[in-house]
């Protein structure tokens, strides 16, 4: 008993020791640190937004646009580059938004409620970039499809045509391709941001401990 008396009394020597850091400091760090994280989103989405437009830019070449153009795709590929590119610039627009919003905050509740506005525009914006690729995948997938059924000439009508479990086999190919493709994506964006939003989430909840 008199040695666990000892280290009782030791343990508390050290403990008094220790810096005992005030409510106004552990806010202060937080709020750094969350600052950083929703700076650092900012400008993840600018060079993930240049990165992609350099790529497109290197593909779509003269002979990328002639196919377009043969297939009847050339409007509609102009369309989603500018709804894209509009809607990207949204998103940036709205990080940028969310990081001035978060390193002016005065209070722990609006810093709470900047770090859940900022992990929810992650959300949307992921789960844009997702069904946006679905969509344009399908409409691509029919479009090409179309041109290539009223564009075969009669006497290879019969070579090309498909019955219909084949169709549905087709089908399942696209539609399984496509999966894949969306959940390797899902993966990229979950690594990219994910990082940053636990951290984020982990803010949020010492933040929440602080505010009882």
């Amino acid at each position: 008993m008199d040695g666990l008396n000892l280290l009782k009394k030791d343990w508390k020597k050290r403990e008094s020791d220790i810096p005992q850091l005030s409510y106004d400091q552990i806010y202060k760090m937080l709020w750094k640190r969350s600052s950083s994280i929703v700076k650092w989103i900012f400008v993840i989405s600018i060079l993930e937004f240049l990165f992609w437009a350099l790529l497109t830019i290197f593909m779509a070449d003269i002979d990328y646009w002639t196919e377009m153009e043969r297939i009847n795709l050339k409007e509609f590929t102009v369309t989603v580059y500018v709804i894209n590119y509009a809607v990207t610039f949204f998103f940036i627009y709205c990080f940028y938004k969310n990081y001035r919003k978060i390193s002016s905050t005065d209070n722990v509740a609006g810093l709470m409620k900047n770090i859940l506005r900022t992990r929810k525009t992650v959300k949307y914006y992921i789960g844009y970039i997702l069904l946006s690729t679905a969509l344009i995948t399908l409409i691509y997938t029919y479009f090409m499809m179309d041109y290539h059924a009223t564009n075969t000439v009669v006497e290879d009508m019969e070579k090309y045509s498909f019955t219909s479990i084949q169709w549905i086999k087709f089908a399942g190919i696209i539609i399984g391709g496509l999966a894949v493709f969306l959940g390797l994506l899902w993966l990229f964006y979950k690594v990219l941001y994910g990082i940053l939003l636990r951290r984020l989430n982990k803010n949020y909840k010492e933040l929440k401990k602080l505010e009882v």
